[in-house]
């Protein structure tokens, strides 16, 4: 009988495989999926190791780079490149959205050396466009109306993204924008140039601006700060649709009772925010708001709150009907909403996924909030009761986080 070559990793029978893989921590699991195209290939067939898909935290330091948290571990890992200089926008899997020191885009597998360059922001198809962008060389830009001479300056650090990235073809969608700004610009997998998305002109009155935005494959959400949803198409080859051509209501909030007002007269309101979040089973979006509080105690301990809602058809009959009124949602049941993403996945709580629970970082993530803070948590919505990490908090000054399901 022929020996395999030793040298030949990629040969190793499939018990063997199978059992190296399954004992490795999840960050040495997905170091080994890099080894050769058949232990890649083998990996998406094996359990691997329970933290594979578990929840995990991208940890962006005060000194700079990154490093990946697991909470089922209690572990922190120092990434396997150098993201020095990155500062990361948003994710879609083990795919973040990345800006360098020149504001240069690009989509990097935080996993393995893997990235994706993206087209500069000033590249911009001029059907539509009404805003130019000259880059100022320190990663800032001047902002230009067409035809006009004066600009806005516009910093790096203000600039905003989402991402949506297909595992199995390859495909992906950028979403991008600076805060305090009249438009969003997007690009497409095989795209040199972004297409320009007006935020206001040209825009019904009830569609006008962006306070959030949440993007699940070439489906872009748009929640205005009239309290709107703007539903925007981005699969066409010529440019964006949107389906909803015109509001007939605004989303409203049920009043909170008289014990509830009472009762939070015992408290020091911090800050409040609303995000809407898709329910990626059945395509429904939610609203939800999130306050914080200071208890009036000597401690001051600062609480944080969430409130879910969704709409109710006016007529059951016409799924497209709705009541301007919101209804509170009690629980998410066996899913897990994940708000730096703006959707929910399938619970599972031998992966870590804890269901009827909101994943948070913080709430600024689309546009800028004053009063806005780090808060790395999950909260459970039957329960109202809140977990954080200690592990974090003593042993690292944290600048970021984001919470990503590497697949």
């Amino acid at each position: 009988m022929e020996t395999p070559d030793p040298g030949r990793w990629s040969d190793l029978p499939v018990d063997i495989l199978r059992s190296l893989l399954e004992r490795l921590s999840f960050m040495d699991f997905h170091k080994a999926k890099m080894v050769c195209s058949n232990w890649y290939l083998f990996s998406k067939q094996t359990l691997g190791p329970k933290g594979r898909s578990s929840p995990l935290l991208l940890l962006s330091p005060e000194e700079g780079g990154c490093h990946l948290y697991n909470p089922e571990e209690d572990r922190v890992y120092k990434a396997k490149r150098d993201f020095s200089g990155y500062r990361f926008l948003g994710n879609s899997g083990k795919w973040f959205l990345v800006a360098d020191s020149r504001s240069n885009l690009y989509i990097i597998d935080v996993f393995s050396d893997e990235k994706i360059d993206l087209p500069r922001l000033e590249l911009v198809s001029k059907d539509g466009c009404v805003h130019n962008l000259e880059p100022l060389g320190d990663g800032d830009f001047e902002e230009i109306l067409v035809g006009r001479n004066d600009g806005i300056r516009k910093s790096a650090e203000d600039l905003r993204g989402r991402v949506w990235v297909d595992e199995k073809t390859g495909d992906y969608v950028v979403v991008c924008r600076f805060d305090r700004c009249d438009y969003m610009r997007f690009c497409k997998k095989g795209d040199d140039r972004y297409r320009e998305i007006q935020t206001r002109v040209g825009v019904t009155v009830l569609l006008k601006g962006l306070d959030d935005m949440v993007l699940n494959g070439y489906n872009l959400y748009v929640f205005t700060p009239r309290c709107s949803l703007r539903h925007i198409d981005l699969s066409g080859k010529d440019g964006f649709e949107d389906l909803i051509k015109q509001p007939m209501y605004t989303w409203y909030k049920p009043s909170p009772s008289a014990e509830e007002e009472e009762r939070m007269k015992a408290y020091k309101f911090i800050s409040e925010s609303e995000n809407i979040a898709l329910v990626t089973r059945s395509g429904e979006v939610l609203l939800v708001h999130n306050y914080t509080y200071q208890s009036s105690t000597t401690t001051f301990e600062k609480h944080r709150m969430f409130r879910v809602y969704k709409r109710q058809l006016k007529n059951l009959e016409d799924p497209n009907t709705y009541k301007p009124w919101l209804v509170e949602v009690d629980s998410l049941g066996d899913e897990a909403l994940f708000l730096d993403l703006g959707i929910t996945v399938p619970a599972d709580t031998t992966l870590g996924i804890e269901p009827n629970s909101i994943y948070f970082t913080r709430d600024d993530r689309v546009r800028l909030m004053p009063r806005s803070f780090l808060d790395i948590c999950v909260y459970n919505l039957a329960t109202k009761s809140i977990k954080r990490f200690s592990t974090l908090s003593s042993n690292f000054k944290i600048k970021d986080a984001q919470w990503f399901i590497p697949s």
